[in-house]
């Protein structure tokens, strides 16, 4: 009895350390957590206590006094506070892996394509901290494909465009690896920025970075709407000409107009990897399409605005937010077969 007990708590788990959430998937299982990468702590005689995480920190992110700060350790998809985001990871391996006493899990985290070796190891590193018997990583746009079903095992090329809140990673993948990838520091952090400092410049609002999500959450857009408004709804923010609150409406053109410049980056990624892409490859790319994955992937016509640049069918995997989870995941599963991508450092 103990014995399966040992190996039902000792399930290898796979993590998407994202910028914006984490997911973690136990092998066997599915997706079992699905929360935001936001760690509360609180700060006395220089020693930080981590007071919240996830979900409860999210809710403090701006609303914090001087005691207790609220902070994102992962900035562009890699780990910007080292103790912080170690902290993290271990609150999320133990609300999983609850008996922490038995075997300690292996653990597969997915890292962008353009992380350096230094970036790599503190990841590794922080894993092995929070309590992993052993690393491994996996480059995130063969994650993605995976996750969104695509044949990369096939010597076919399939294109992959994963949208997270730190980088947008282009990849080109054929034969179960990476031919061609590029990441570019630009995301759902990035266009929440814009939406920020277009309301500072345009209306002289200031609202904070939840407000500016929610805005492109509802009615973001990568185009202009064909009425030229399109839909609004109303946000509340700081007036900073007398200083006091305000609240006031934003349309959708508004914000289409706001996030022209993150939307245009992530053209212009997709441009430079087709322009780089092997011709025979890119053959394929043109029968097969480009699929979008990651949270970004759902901002509205998105899919419109890179099939008028590119002429390329464009598609939104099915379940994009979860892609690089449900791909992490499966290379766990199918490890044998993906084993030159997996890199476990024994």
């Amino acid at each position: 009895m103990f014995g399966s007990l040992n190996g039902l708590f000792s399930s290898d788990m796979a993590i998407d350390l994202g910028t914006a959430n984490t997911l973690v998937y136990v092998k066997g299982k599915g997706i079992i957590l699905n929360e935001p990468s936001v760690v509360a702590y609180h700060v006395k005689d220089g020693v930080k206590r981590v007071l919240a995480v996830g979900e409860d920190a999210k809710m403090m992110l701006g609303r914090t006094p001087g005691s207790i700060e609220a902070i994102r350790p992962m900035r562009d998809g890699v780990i910007a506070d080292f103790d912080v985001a170690e902290e993290m990871i271990k609150h999320f391996i133990r609300k999983v892996h609850k008996r922490s006493t038995l075997t300690k899990p292996r653990v597969l985290v997915c890292v962008p394509h353009g992380a350096t070796p230094v970036e790599k190891r503190a990841i590794r590193q922080s894993v092995l901290s929070a309590g992993a018997r052993k690393a491994g990583l996996i480059a995130e746009p063969i994650a993605a494909a995976i996750g969104a079903g695509m044949p990369i095992t096939d010597p076919t090329g399939s294109m992959v465009v994963d949208i997270g809140g730190g980088t947008t990673e282009v990849a080109v993948l054929s034969l179960g690896d990476i031919v061609y990838a590029r990441s570019v520091r630009v995301g759902g952090d990035r266009m929440d920025e814009a939406i920020i400092s277009y309301l500072r410049r345009q209306q002289n609002l200031l609202v904070g970075e939840s407000t500016a999500e929610r805005v492109k959450t509802t009615i973001g857009s990568a185009r202009m709407p064909d009425d030229g408004r399109g839909a609004s709804m109303e946000i509340r923010g700081r007036d900073l000409l007398n200083g006091v609150p305000k609240e006031t409406e934003i349309t959708q053109a508004q914000v289409a107009d706001a996030l022209a410049e993150p939307v245009q980056q992530i053209c212009e990624a997709v441009m430079t990897a087709l322009e780089s892409t092997p011709p025979d490859l890119a053959a394929d790319i043109v029968d097969r399409g480009v699929m979008l994955t990651g949270g970004g992937a759902l901002l509205g016509d998105l899919d419109l605005a890179l099939r008028e640049q590119t002429g390329l069918a464009i598609s939104v995997a099915d379940q994009s937010l979860n892609c690089v989870a449900l791909g992490t995941g499966k290379s766990l599963e199918y490890e044998k077969q993906l084993i030159h991508v997996i890199d476990f450092d024994s």
